[in-house]
């Protein structure tokens, strides 16, 4: 599925983030950008330790909640991962959704600070963080729609999401845009 914004696009597709040949992939990291389960288990596998390796050299703090920061692709068919920390699902009484958009949009601000042209999310902070699909989908669509909104933005946004029921979901929300 795709929606155009302006001179930019949404794209929706299901697949396995790591095989995406995007300028930059969106790792979901947690803060200590440790690796880990998941995304950033599969990330950091399939792009080899050299990513690991960056990241402690250059953010020997980790990123907070919210944020995040960039490194070479490694193997990775890109040039760039962003390696964004999403919420931990707390009930939703936690700024939960404001620190899902804000990461968001720190990766966006990193393509364009990064002169990329396209960029693959995943669906952070739904697998482990327990972040509810359909809420998580209506604010990270949303996020890049507002980013988009800028007529000086040009950019291919993709969501390269792991399974049926999560691209449904964002696929519903997407739909609801252009109606």
């Amino acid at each position: 599925m795709k929606v155009r914004f302006g001179l930019s696009c949404v794209e929706l597709l299901q697949g396995d983030i790591v095989l995406q040949a995007a300028d930059a992939i969106v790792n979901a990291a947690n803060t200590d950008l440790a690796g880990g389960g998941g995304v950033d288990g599969a990330i950091h596998r399939a792009g080899g330790p050299s990513i690991m390796e960056e990241t402690r050299v250059r953010y020997p703090l980790g990123c907070p909640t919210g944020d995040a920061v960039v490194s070479k692709a490694g193997l990775l068919p890109a040039k760039f991962v962003f390696h964004a920390v999403g919420p931990v699902w707390r009930g939703g009484q936690h700024r939960e959704p404001e620190l899902l958009r804000s990461c968001i949009r720190r990766c966006l601000e990193l393509a364009i600070k990064n002169a990329c042209r396209s960029i693959a999310f995943p669906a952070i902070s739904t697998g482990v963080y327990r972040f509810p699909v359909d809420l998580a989908a209506e604010n990270a669509l949303d996020e890049v729609r507002a980013f988009l909104a800028d007529p000086n933005v040009t950019l291919i946004v993709r969501f390269v999401l792991f399974d049926a029921g999560t691209y449904g979901a964002f696929a519903r929300v997407l739909e609801s845009f252009v109606d």
